[in-house]
């Protein structure tokens, strides 16, 4: 017996669609009939799916915090059905631990998605690529020349000499009297100081402010795009119409940051052999452009894989890190005591007559505390990048399927009350002496604050994000008192987050720095 389906010729795109969401809906309605006949695993408690679009509309405009709703009442381990994708979601520390160190080997690859394919090179950079040797041979290159502690002494002086410029144009604001928009400001200071490491030189100078502009506008959009929950990868029968334009999009921006660093790619071969940068150490596209295959890992790199790899850095490594600054000061303004306290610690060390150096850090251990509590109040990714399980598994009594796709709730999980006490205020005495997690560490071994994610494929630029972030928020701490523009009151703040990929602030921080330190130490 065969069973055929047959449709008369289709004439217009309404027909089209109408029927791709028949054929759609009874696929899934099938689906469910013979998992009902069957009686099928167990699978995580969860919200009931609507028809076609399971549980899509149930994550609303911030997926983190509707998520963290459901947890709640559905519990720490849930199961999702968005579209036709199996989903789990681990909301808690002991759950995201057996997803991310006890089961990490079956949860190492990401699920297909339309930003690794139209903006991320169609998953040749890092990020997003396939787990294997290719990703090895990658993720080696980044730690070895990037990331370890070698390469990151390297390039010490790099950071603190754009931080030295960031302050003496905070200095100036405050002395003229003029408001600055904190969120630019401290981008433009990420973006170069991670652009003389991976190209030799500034990219932006300080007058550049469109260029600027535009550059951040491109971040944010791409972190925008990425955090959408596209309908066309959770069913794949309605990709092609692209109902949300989330596609049309990607692939314009995605040409936008290709003509970006194709610019720099040309001009780095333009000036010849070790790409005649200003740096005393060689810079990263340098190493790239000169890979071979003596490790017999496939070690030569492509164009499109080196501006793969420059797309990751340039976006995973400036944004974050200025956003978690911005979150930072904006807390320590809320919270005046604390500002003082972290001033007087600082003092204490270095006086006032020299700005922090990334070696004083280690002997400032308040201030550490403040951006542990910053990573975990504000976590930079509230939603993990997702994973997707190679075979089924069972995780806590509930059977996970093969090809389901691992999402960890970042940001539900550091304000799990079963975890922190009084989670949702910002307290960073609870990781100093005395509270109740003075030795935790944002590194991926302490589960319940993970702003980096955890096992196999957390975040390799983690060690330079805590240097960025320690050393710019340390800095702006020691070198200024800060002010709210006349007619804003600190308990008025705008805190509210404007979700994407990353936790953006919704209203950028415009503030008045006012110096405090010698003058002589922001020349």
């Amino acid at each position: 017996m065969t069973l055929s389906l047959a449709f008369p010729a289709l004439s217009s795109a309404p027909e089209l669609l109408a029927y791709s969401a028949l054929a759609a809906l009874a696929i899934y309605l099938l689906l469910g009939l013979f998992s009902r006949v069957s009686g099928g695993p167990k699978f995580a408690p969860g919200p009931k799916p609507w028809p076609i679009v399971g549980n899509l509309p149930h994550l609303g405009p911030r997926p983190h915090h509707a998520l963290a709703a459901l947890a709640r009442k559905y519990g720490p381990l849930m199961h999702l059905k968005l579209g036709f994708v199996d989903v789990v979601v681990a909301a808690s520390a002991t759950t995201a631990a057996q997803f991310l160190k006890v089961h990490d080997a079956n949860f190492s690859n990401r699920p297909p998605n339309s930003g690794a394919k139209h903006i991320a090179y169609n998953y040749q950079d890092m990020v997003f690529a396939p787990y294997g040797p290719r990703w090895r041979m990658l993720r080696k290159v980044c730690q070895v020349h990037l990331f370890s502690n070698k390469a990151l002494d390297d390039f010490r002086q790099v950071r603190e000499s754009e931080i030295a410029v960031l302050t003496r144009k905070l200095a100036g604001a405050g002395k003229s009297g003029t408001p600055i928009n904190l969120a630019k400001a401290l981008n433009i200071c990420t973006t170069n100081a991670l652009a003389r490491v991976m190209l030799g030189k500034r990219v932006f100078s300080e007058d550049s402010s469109a260029e600027s502009d535009e550059f951040k506008d491109m971040v944010v959009e791409m972190m925008v795009l990425a955090g959408v929950f596209n309908i066309g990868d959770f069913i794949p029968s309605l990709e092609w119409l692209d109902l949300q334009g989330v596609a049309r999009k990607m692939k314009k921006l995605h040409a936008r940051f290709d003509k970006f660093l194709g610019k720099f790619l040309e001009e780095h071969r333009a000036r010849g052999a070790g790409g005649g940068g200003q740096e005393k150490h060689a810079d990263f596209l340098t190493v790239l452009l000169q890979q071979d295959d003596t490790d017999g890992e496939g070690g030569k790199l492509t164009d499109i894989e080196i501006k793969a790899l420059l797309l990751n850095m340039f976006t995973a490594g400036t944004d974050t890190s200025s956003s978690t600054v911005e979150w930072a000061i904006a807390e320590l303004i809320r919270h005046p005591k604390l500002l003082s306290q972290a001033q007087q610690e600082i003092d204490s060390v270095l006086g006032r007559d020299r700005l922090v150096s990334e070696l004083d850090i280690a002997h400032l251990p308040f201030l550490q505390a403040i951006v542990k509590e910053t990573f975990r109040l504000h976590p930079s990714t509230p939603l993990s990048l997702p994973r997707m399980a190679a075979e089924s598994c069972e995780i806590d009594g509930y059977h996970v399927p093969k090809g389901a796709t691992l999402l960890v709730n970042v940001w539900a999980i550091s304000r799990d009350p079963e975890a922190w006490e009084e989670p949702l205020e910002f307290r960073p005495g609870r990781f100093m002496p005395g509270g109740e997690r003075p030795n935790a560490d944002v590194r991926g071994t302490d589960f319940e604050v993970i702003p980096f994610g955890a096992g196999r494929r957390i975040c390799a630029g983690m060690s330079l994000g805590i240097r960025v972030v320690q050393l710019v928020t340390a800095t702006l701490v020691h070198a200024f008192d800060w002010e709210l523009p006349a007619g804003q009151s600190v308990e008025k703040l705008d805190m509210e987050e404007a979700y994407g990929l990353t936790l953006q602030r919704n209203e950028p921080l415009v503030v008045h720095p006012r110096p405090r330190l010698s003058p002589h130490a922001y020349i």
